[in-house]
């Protein structure tokens, strides 16, 4: 169903696996923030109608807040991620400490922004400083309540290559960009299932749904 249109800032957007069914949800003007320009412009061919910027999204964001109705961040995630436990294992691979871009956008939104926000992360290796929902392999922080969702088995069938698979999982063919194989991966493995980002706008923006007790008084 199609509603009011919704002014939407994308921060590390990638190539956008959250964005790709929001349209299903509502109609939406999208601005997409990406500093790869490699991935902005697989970005931008998957969704020509949203205005894409190659910037700093941490410094776009306290800049532009106030310009939108929902904000989605993606801050990087390797500094919080659970890999660092194998950092720890391997020879030369330093641990580094946490990035504060993600708690400072998640405090920076709490208290700044009118709007509805969602900042998104991988799973930390330690215990979140702030309390959030949590989905497969991922950590949300938002302004309003989100619902559990099944987005299906993350079972890989070992009858195809990992690629193929995830791929198939999050509905972006990159067979005709010039990209490796490890920076393929890497793209469709950050992608947000698509349909845990149309999930989560609509549990941002859905109307209250009245009963046929509420209409009859």
């Amino acid at each position: 169903m199609i509603v009011v249109s919704k002014k939407v800032l994308n921060l590390y957007a990638g190539i956008g696996g959250n964005r790709k069914l929001w349209d299903e949800v509502m109609d939406v003007d999208v601005t997409a923030v990406e500093w790869n320009e490699k991935r902005a412009k697989i970005y931008q061919d998957f969704f020509p109608n949203d205005e894409v910027i190659i910037k700093d999204a941490h410094k776009y964001l306290k800049e532009n807040y106030k310009r939108f109705d929902f904000i989605w961040s993606s801050p990087p995630c390797p500094t919080h991620s659970r890999m660092n436990f194998l950092h720890d294992e391997q020879e030369g691979k330093n641990i580094k400490y946490p990035d504060m871009d993600l708690w400072q956008e998640i405090l920076f939104l709490d208290n700044w922004f009118d709007g509805k926000y969602c900042v998104e992360n991988v799973k930390i290796y330690y215990q979140p400083l702030i309390d959030c929902y949590e989905s497969g392999n991922h950590y949300f922080w938002s302004n309003f309540h989100i619902t559990d969702i099944e987005t299906g088995s993350n079972k890989i069938d070992i009858r195809n290559n990992y690629e193929d698979f995830l791929e198939e999982k999050t509905g972006f063919d990159l067979n005709s960009y010039d990209i490796t194989k490890k920076e393929k991966r890497k793209v469709l493995n950050n992608c947000v299932h698509p349909e845990l980002g149309k999930h989560i706008l609509e549990c941002a923006f859905k109307k209250k749904q009245l009963s046929l007790e509420d209409i009859n008084d």
